[in-house]
């Protein structure tokens, strides 16, 4: 997970607008603010976002 990354699925979830474990709707939040590499990363590796989001470890 880059930094880049992080940064914006911090924002997404501190914007308090969406369960983060709903990740069709963290990816849509993404997209219509720009963090096109989080919505990429979701897609890509759910398993490790899920990881993050449970522990807040990237590994």
């Amino acid at each position: 997970m880059t930094d880049i990354v992080r940064e914006q699925m911090l924002a997404i979830r501190d914007s308090g607008r969406t369960n983060m474990f709903d990740t069709n709707m963290v990816q849509r939040l993404a997209y219509e603010n720009g963090y096109y590499e989080l919505v990429c990363y979701i897609e890509e590796h759910r398993r490790e976002y899920v990881h993050f989001i449970i522990t807040g470890k990237t590994h």
